[in-house]
């Protein structure tokens, strides 16, 4: 590992510290390094504070004239919900600015880099350059496909069940599983599920990390007609998260009344197939601002996500028990797909293991 790698390597450490409150902003860290060594760091804490690099200006207790700026992610050329970088890092005297990856929003891809080398600063790009397009990849897909970028989560036993034949599904993965799944629950903008987990389960579906107090995803039922019943967690829950009823024009005109007077945002798509287009519910979370959704369904609901094509990482818990039964429900359900030739196949596949659990995760091909 060089020196460069080295300081970018705790760049992406520190951006990962703004997880859950920069969305849909990018997560973004900086390191001023002088003198061979690191002088000040900082990162974009939440949406609409300092940018990483105003951040790691502000915390340097030295002169950082003659520095190498180390960023994660191309610095912002144009005003936005704060002003530009660029111009803040050609007036600090910094004389490098190492970046990992090119930004790849239109507004800025390319524009922050060639404003610094016209400044006369040395720019080198493309150092961890793969591990910065890992950290944002929930950015990366909602800049450039504008939509969000949705993970499939599920947990299942050895033999495939995602609940017993009585419905009983309390638990099937192991404590430590559990709590990485509410680290996720953290970081994303939003988290899915149908109306049967609703009433078969009554959730909260609220984030609550081991590491404290986390930050609540907005909350997506899909609901075709309406079903949801009004004493349910979470329309009754006191979470600051907001809940989005997804449906169609099923849903009963009183029931659309009850759930708007509880503070329910409630999107109605065309149906499709007499169930809500979720291709078309995407495109409406994109306009929300929504960049990332965590899918929690049941087995209905992610073989319909799978088939309209809006999946794109796939995380399974398999815990290592068996219960059988001919009719216990599997992870994905629905019509399935008749072919083997035409599974959907996951690419970039990590296994990474949770006490006795074994989490499989990969990428499912854009359609």
């Amino acid at each position: 590992m060089n020196i460069h790698e080295f300081y970018m390597k705790r760049t992406l450490e520190i951006a990962k510290e703004g997880w859950g409150r920069t969305n849909p902003n990018p997560l973004v860290g900086a390191v001023i390094a002088k003198n061979g060594k690191i002088i000040s760091e900082g990162f974009h804490e939440a949406l609409g504070c300092a940018h990483a690099e105003v951040c790691a200006f502000s915390n340097a207790p030295t002169d950082i004239s003659g520095a190498t700026l180390y960023v994660n992610l191309e610095p912002c050329s144009h005003y936005g919900r704060t002003p530009p970088c660029v111009k803040a890092i050609i007036d600090s005297g910094i004389k490098e600015v190492v970046v990992a990856m090119v930004d790849p929003n239109p507004k800025v891809s390319g524009k922050g880099i060639q404003m610094l080398k016209d400044a006369n600063i040395n720019v080198i790009v493309g150092v961890l350059e793969e591990e910065a397009k890992k950290l944002n990849e929930i950015f990366i897909h909602y800049i450039t496909k504008r939509l969000p970028f949705v993970i499939m989560k599920t947990a299942m036993t050895l033999d495939g069940k995602i609940a017993s034949v009585t419905g009983d599904s309390k638990w099937i993965s192991g404590e430590y599983s559990r709590e990485y799944v509410h680290a996720i629950r953290n970081r994303v903008s939003s988290i899915m599920v149908g109306v049967n987990t609703v009433i078969n389960d009554n959730p909260s579906l609220t984030a609550r990390p081991i590491s404290g107090k986390g930050i609540d995803p907005v909350r997506i039922v899909v609901d075709s007609s309406g079903r949801i019943p009004i004493e349910s967690r979470v329309i009754q829950s006191d979470s600051e998260a907001g809940l989005i009823l997804a449906t169609t024009e099923k849903i009963h005109k009183d029931k659309e009344t009850q759930l708007l007077s509880r503070g329910v945002r409630i999107i109605k798509t065309a149906p499709k197939n007499g169930k809500v287009n979720l291709r078309e519910l995407m495109e409406e979370l994109y306009k929300l601002e929504i960049d990332s959704v965590l899918l929690e369904g049941g087995g209905t609901l992610n073989f319909s996500a799978l088939e309209a094509g809006i999946v794109n990482k796939v995380m399974t818990f398999i815990s290592p028990k068996i219960i059988g039964g001919s009719s216990a429900v599997t992870p994905v359900g629905g019509k399935g797909i008749e072919k083997m030739k035409d599974a959907i196949a996951l690419s970039d596949i990590r296994v990474e293991r949770f006490d006795r659990d074994v989490l499989i995760e990969g990428y499912v091909a854009d359609k």
